[in-house]
């Protein structure tokens, strides 16, 4: 099955545990694809390095060049596809650009208004949570 996360899902992973978390060890594993853009990953960089997270990363003892270099090892870079203005967000364009391009089977956000598109081209955009069950649904192989 192959994702792609929306940044919040990303710095949810980096910052705790839970399903965002879950879903990074089950890419490091395999058993998913990941894919983002050169934009999305500029977009998770800068988030990463904003001042209450940094700091948080400071005393985890881990760093941003770390984080996003592991992040980036997880992911098949793709080059967004060329949308229409869709999203509540315009930064969420950026991950429905990416998903489109990368014939993503979901797109995984935490934000509910993102979600609140349901799916898009036929992508469902669903939560952490949900993407794992739907994971744990699909038939090994397929």
């Amino acid at each position: 099955m192959r994702l792609v996360l929306d940044t919040n899902v990303v710095v949810s992973a980096v910052l705790g545990s839970g399903a965002p978390a879950r879903l990074i060890e089950l890419a490091t594993e395999a058993e998913i694809e990941l894919a983002a853009s050169s934009d999305l990953l500029a977009e998770l960089a800068d988030v990463l390095a904003r001042e209450p997270i940094a700091r948080r990363l400071a005393l985890a003892e881990t760093s941003l060049a770390e984080l996003s270099a592991l992040y980036e090892s997880l992911v098949d870079l793709v080059e967004p596809a060329s949308i229409a203005r869709t999203a509540p967000d315009p930064d969420d364009d950026r991950v429905l650009a990416c998903a489109l391009a990368a014939g993503a089977d979901l797109i995984v956000s935490g934000d509910k208004r993102f979600r609140n598109l349901k799916s898009w081209q036929r992508i469902p955009i669903v939560s952490p949570t949900e993407a794992l069950e739907m994971i744990a649904r699909k038939p090994a192989g397929a």
